[in-house]
């Protein structure tokens, strides 16, 4: 809270003091009371309110005014109505009273100042000086942050795109404003004050914020010259604190404030800048207390957006032998009406994961909303992908490379996902729940997402975390197995989880049939060979894995309907099938048998699925219809790919091949409760 010293009078001497509108002045009365005196009196000017707790009134004296014993429990505090035109110009009379003795006075004179930190703490999108009152409810409100739909709390973005072109980083590392345009990702905080015209000739205000958070926060003074405003750094990462220099009056003066990290492990993302009153009236003596105020910030977190929300940017990569899966996803976006970005080879370096290179999600503040790009750590031909073509106007950027260790498969992000909305219990989660996949419990060989990655997601708080179960894949990515698809039923959505269990139903459907001859893989080239139904449904070998396999999908799928509120009804089971082959370190592993279609690429009602040359039965791909009669009730259109030679035998498909930037939630997340 806002704290002023306690003023001490004397009747020796005049006292001078300072209230600070919006405060209580503690007067200490007793301690300086003559001796042999047992009560006092208190008269002051019509703009001071003089309260006296904890002691009752002894007697109305002739004249009306009360009288109150003296004692060590008595609390005076004074409050003023209004600033003082000229220093000194209110006045307070305390006078003793002794059995045996005349009474005594002391006399104080107060000067009543406005000092008020304004920020946007309503999250309207606007800083309003003169608007609000200084009231102690109103500093309590700017010093605290609470979260729901009634909440206050100012909010700051960390300013991570680059809005000068000609810069070769992000705009919160350097220590100028590039443009307006570099203003509007900062939050406008305003300090507004009005005092007697000579008040700063013996008073002083100092902004600060305290030295662990210094490296997190960075903020700029407005100054106004006939010459265009200029912005002067006065607090960031090599500067603590910064004695302003204000004229006398009532003054306006407006800083911009921006962000320098996100919230992380040792980062609560809560920043305090804090105001100081200084005493300098004796040269010779360190500046003295006068009055302390403080507004608290929270960094706005990393979004992710799920497959539910709308498209509006599809990216994918050309490289030397994808020009037909090219063909098909440009006439998807186009279908979707998708903005359509292909990296070239000269920038992705024959790397055509781009969903494992990045995630894009967004960081809102009530003034603003800017794209970010989450950078994984994987650094291979895309790395620069993201910096290069992404970075920008309005277009952020965020890593955690400098904190990582050695890595693994599991870094990249087509082993990050996240939820629609959903509810679990009394719990709402209107962000989504964010997925990754680790192993089931630490040994030698297992694999998970580094901590940094993990700790970082975590501390966004928004989109709470769930630990699945992937370390079994090759690959070892949870878009291997699970993907959501938009609904206008129920949730909203559908989780899609792949089933081995539901592709053989199929296929014993299809042999009962008399279709037992029909083969996959007709059409294509694999070393697999074509497969009749008749031997999948003989190879003991092959169900044996995959018999592995559904035990380890069901351990996410009872994962996924706990932490995520989900009934049976809201999954579908694709049909799918895998095989176990030994990795680098002879432990057996599961990859995709046929082109993996839950690993899919969803814009909005149109799904773009791997294309899995499943046996053709009258004319039809079965494993295509099948999973036709799945979806498309739910108001979808399945169009399949053919990822075949370019990415299914590269051990991916068409999800990990693309990466989409999605329309930010409506819903705002401040109104949460995490």
């Amino acid at each position: 809270m806002a704290q002023a010293p306690v003023i001490r009078v004397a009747p020796e001497q005049p006292t001078h003091g300072v209230c600070v509108l919006g405060t209580e002045s503690r007067v200490d009365v007793f301690s300086s009371a003559p001796k042999g005196c047992t009560s006092f009196s208190i008269s002051a000017s019509p703009e001071v309110v003089v309260n006296v707790a904890h002691v009752r009134p002894v007697k109305k004296k002739p004249t009306g005014s009360s009288t109150w014993p003296l004692g060590p429990r008595l609390e005076v505090t004074m409050t003023m109505k209004a600033p003082s035109n000229s220093t000194d110009d209110q006045k307070v009379r305390i006078s003793y009273y002794g059995p045996e003795s005349q009474p005594t006075q002391a006399l104080l004179y107060l000067t009543g100042v406005e000092i008020s930190l304004l920020t946007d703490i309503t999250r309207t999108g606007k800083v309003k000086p003169g608007k609000v009152k200084p009231t102690r409810k109103a500093r309590n409100n700017q010093r605290t942050w609470t979260w729901g739909p009634h909440g206050q709390g100012a909010i700051l973005l960390v300013n991570c795109d680059k809005d000068n072109p000609k810069s070769s980083t992000m705009d919160f590392k350097n220590n100028e404003v590039n443009n307006s345009k570099d203003l509007q990702d900062m939050s406008l905080m305003t300090l507004s004050t009005k005092t007697p015209k000579d008040f700063f000739t013996k008073y002083q205000l100092v902004l600060h914020v305290a030295k662990s958070e210094m490296s997190k926060v960075r903020v700029f003074h407005e100054k106004w010259s006939k010459s265009p405003s200029k912005y002067e750094e006065v607090l960031g990462p090599k500067q603590p604190s910064h004695a302003l220099e204000l004229p006398g009056g009532q003054q306006s003066t407006n800083f911009y404030v921006e962000a320098l990290d996100f919230p992380d492990a040792s980062f609560s993302g809560l920043i305090s800048l804090g105001i100081s009153l200084l005493d300098t009236s004796n040269p010779e003596i360190p500046e003295a207390l006068v009055f302390q105020d403080s507004v608290t910030f929270r960094v706005a977190p990393w979004i992710m957006t799920p497959n539910t929300q709308p498209p509006q940017e599809v990216y994918v990569c050309r490289i030397s032998e994808n020009k037909d899966f090219l063909k098909s996803v440009t006439a998807l976006a186009k279908k979707a009406k998708c903005k359509l970005t292909i990296c070239p080879m000269k920038e992705n370096k024959n790397d055509q994961w781009i969903q494992d290179e990045i995630e894009i999600g967004y960081i809102q503040a009530p003034h603003k909303t800017l794209p970010v790009v989450f950078d994984s750590p994987r650094n291979r031909g895309l790395k620069d992908f993201p910096i290069k073509s992404l970075l920008g106007p309005d277009f952020g950027y965020v890593t955690r490379e400098s904190k990582i260790g050695q890595i693994t498969g599991l870094d990249s992000f087509g082993n990050l996902d996240v939820s629609p909305p959903v509810t679990v219990g009394e719990k709402e989660y209107p962000l989504g729940r964010i997925l990754i996949g680790n192993s089931s419990y630490p040994s030698n060989d297992s694999r998970e997402m580094h901590w940094a990655l993990q700790t970082f997601l975590d501390a966004q708080q928004v989109q709470a975390p769930v630990k699945l179960y992937s370390d079994w894949l090759d690959v070892g990515h949870v878009d291997e197995f699970l993907s959501f698809v938009p609904a206008k039923d129920r949730k909203g959505f559908r989780l899609l989880l792949s089933s081995p269990r539901a592709c053989y139903k199929l296929f014993q459907k299809q042999e009962e049939e008399g279709h037992e001859e029909a083969v996959l893989f007709e059409g294509v080239e694999t070393e697999k060979g074509q497969q009749k139904i008749k031997h999948i449904l003989s190879n003991k070998k092959l169900r044996d894995h995959n018999s592995y396999v559904e035990r380890c999908i069901d351990w996410n799928r009872e994962v996924l309907k706990r932490e995520l509120g989900l009934e049976e009804c809201d999954i579908i089971d694709i049909p799918q099938l895998y095989r176990l082959l030994k990795d680098d370190n002879a432990t057996l592993k599961a990859e995709a048998f046929y082109p993996n279609m839950v690993n899919m690429l969803v814009l909005g009602k149109y799904l773009g699925i791997p294309k899995p040359f499943g046996p053709i039965i009258k004319g039809r791909c079965c494993l295509e219809e099948e999973v036709r009669s799945l979806l498309e009730p739910l108001g979808l259109h399945c169009i399949f790919i053919d990822d075949f030679d370019s990415y299914h035998v590269h051990r991916g498909e068409v999800h990990c091949g693309t990466n989409v930037r999605r329309k930010p939630f409506s819903f705002q997340w401040w109104k949460m409760v995490p």
